[in-house]
């Protein structure tokens, strides 16, 4: 059986945390909220802190999550989280998504947001997803597509960071344009075309508060992150290539006018 065999691009500092937490079911995972119901049962693959999966066991309120991710420290910090919201229908885990310790049929909803740009095989992935699915339930799936990121104004400095964004990603084992992939993966992990629900879904950054939240912690992760030390690791980027990269996040955020789309690719897939 296939094995994770990508290293996760972003890693856990705080600048990434800081993007983490900010997302919500709300946010995040609108396409699928109409499939929950209270009772239902929820893994939640990939949960890193763990703000939507406590959005998700508040809205099924009478079943339970469960929340994997590869690192324990993250899930540390997602337990934490949700017992401060008082959030109790829900339990940690470590888990590899390639390769997942449940039961045959054991959710109604399996759930990864942003997950499957980073591993080693999206397609084993998502054939376990739906292993763990019921019959009848679903497997949902979101990824952002990094080539179709469109910002303005024009930016030679995040034009740079998007070429090496992706150099990063993929040379890391991950697939950063997965968002356009997800149906074509869905289906050679054995879903009928039918049985797939493919949709789209945006973040816009262009108010001030928005602007000055995303271009700060970008700016930090080009400096700080694991992004940065395998960029440079790499051989794909030096010190300053990464100082340019963060002025030109800076300066960015400070323009009144700036204005950036970020696409996902999402699938609704019905387990049988």
């Amino acid at each position: 059986m296939a094995r994770e065999t990508a290293t996760y691009t972003h890693g856990h500092h705080e600048s990434v945390l800081r993007s983490h937490r900010w997302r919500t079911a709300e946010n995040s995972a609108g396409y699928l909220l109409p499939e929950l119901r209270a009772d239902s049962t929820v893994l939640d693959v990939g949960c890193g802190p763990g703000t939507i999966s406590a959005d998700l066991a508040a809205i099924a309120s009478q079943g339970r999550v469960t929340a994997v991710d590869h690192t324990e420290d993250v899930l540390d910090q997602a337990a934490e989280a949700a017992a401060a919201r008082g959030v109790t229908n829900i339990d940690f885990a470590v888990a590899d998504v390639h390769d997942l310790r449940f039961e045959d049929d054991t959710f109604d909803v399996v759930h990864a947001h942003q997950v499957l740009q980073h591993v080693g095989d999206p397609v084993q992935a998502l054939r376990e997803m739906r292993r763990v699915a019921r019959p009848g339930g679903v497997v949902a799936v979101r990824d952002s597509d990094y080539a179709a990121f469109t910002w303005f104004p024009e930016s030679e400095g995040l034009k740079d960071w998007l070429d090496l964004y992706e150099q990063v990603a993929r040379a890391n084992g991950g697939e950063p344009d997965a968002g356009r992939r997800l149906k074509s993966w869905a289906l050679k992990a054995g879903f009928s075309e039918s049985g797939v629900e493919a949709t789209s879904s945006t973040w816009t950054f262009t108010d001030p508060e928005d602007r000055a939240w995303w271009s700060d912690l970008w700016s930090d992760r080009a400096l700080h992150s694991s992004f940065a030390a395998q960029a440079q690791a790499g051989g794909h980027a030096t010190r300053r290539d990464l100082e340019a990269i963060a002025e030109a996040w800076r300066a960015w955020g400070a323009r009144p006018d700036a204005w950036l789309m970020i696409p996902h690719g999402q699938i609704l897939c019905r387990a049988s």
